[in-house]
């Protein structure tokens, strides 16, 4: 395992200051005292590991993430449990999500142990910055970026940086025990990505060319995008930044049913979603994986078959759809609130996050 140097910040964010943050921290706004670096290059492999006080990088203009964007990216949270401690909710799957994305992007892949140990780093230095509020978290976001200062486009970069970053965060659309349903775009001008491309990958890129179709749903009063496969523009794949869960209503088992597009290597394997796959059986949900197509979303909301509708992911938890526009018409889900279903595994999930309820799968990994 890579060694890492401890250098503390000599002048933190006072301690006033910082729990006025705390208080209402929103969402990637402010920043922790201090970051994780690590460097790799050809010659070397993985070196110089240090906690450092948070601050810019000096980078030449030529810098290849500028022109290429050869960069990945992971979000993962630390949490404050109900016994003082602080837990990091399966941050393996996060280490091993890192190395596909790197892979994908002709990057070094960095160990799994080193991964966390760089998070367990961080969050012990700066663990007064994790919120105590049911729903607050600390937000992790491990990235790393290619260093090479060179326009040549034809190989990737052969130097690396990789660095951790912290920030207080409310849930992305509120952490209150009822969340605010959202109201989603459909997207049909724009795709995500195609069968081939990044799109299984978190890489930058992906959300970059996101944006144009953001900026379409807010002006049709939005608050996210749904995305469509690229060859029918038929079959929901996903949302932005986020999986998509649909909720059916009981069937001769008697039992609520939740499906989720299958992984085809055109949307991101989120955590949260294989969590929820694996959590709702515990609960007496059946799960299952599966294409829908917008005609059947459209239909079974009418119909009543399909009960409620959620997104999920590390930034939004679970969070309620209750309308859907689109530019040939909308519908809503149920009666637009928060369905049971939805909201008993948001429950659930916030309550083996923090502690508070029994974790049969041993998700939490004790940071400090």
């Amino acid at each position: 395992m890579v060694d890492f140097e401890v250098r503390p910040c000599r002048q933190p964010v006072p301690e006033a200051r910082r729990k006025a943050i705390l208080a209402s921290p929103g969402f990637g706004r402010t920043f922790t005292d201090h970051m994780v670096t690590l460097r790799w290059s050809a010659e070397r492999g993985w070196h110089d590991g240090r906690v450092e006080p948070y601050g810019p990088f000096v980078l030449d203009p030529a810098t290849s993430v500028f022109h290429y964007g050869q960069e990945c990216f992971e979000g993962m949270k630390a949490y404050r449990q109900a016994s003082g401690a602080i837990g990091l909710f399966r941050p393996e799957e996060n280490a091993a999500r890192f190395n596909r994305s790197a892979d994908r992007m002709g990057m070094p892949q960095l160990p799994e142990e080193t991964f966390v140990r760089a998070l367990e780093l961080l969050v012990s230095q700066d663990s007064e910055w994790v919120p105590d509020v049911m729903g607050t978290s600390l937000y992790l976001r491990p990235f790393m970026i290619a260093t090479q200062p060179a326009l040549g486009f034809t190989l990737p970069s052969d130097s690396y940086l990789f660095c951790v970053i912290a920030s207080p965060a409310t849930a992305a659309f509120g952490a209150g025990a009822v969340p605010r349903p959202l109201t989603v775009w459909l997207s049909e001008d724009y795709t995500r990505a195609a069968p081939g491309g990044t799109g299984a990958a978190k890489t930058g890129g992906n959300y970059a060319g996101a944006f144009k179709a953001t900026q379409q749903a807010v002006a049709n009063g939005c608050d996210q995008v749904v995305w469509l496969d690229a060859a029918e523009h038929t079959w929901v794949e996903e949302m932005g930044g986020m999986n998509l869960f649909f909720v059916y209503a009981p069937g001769g088992d008697g039992k609520p049913r939740i499906v989720t597009p299958p992984l085809t290597g055109t949307l991101l394997p989120g955590v949260t979603r294989d969590t929820l796959l694996t959590l709702a059986p515990q609960l007496g949900f059946a799960a299952e994986e599966h294409r829908i197509s917008v005609g059947q979303w459209r239909q079974q909301c009418a119909s009543g078959e399909l009960a409620e509708v959620f997104a999920c992911g590390t930034a939004a938890v679970i969070s309620p759809v209750g309308l859907v526009r689109s530019a040939s018409g909308d519908w809503q889900i149920g009666d637009r609130r928060p369905g049971p279903v939805t909201l008993r595994l948001r429950e659930e999930l916030l309550g083996i996050q923090h502690g508070q309820r029994p974790d049969p799968f041993s998700w939490v990994h004790k940071a400090c």
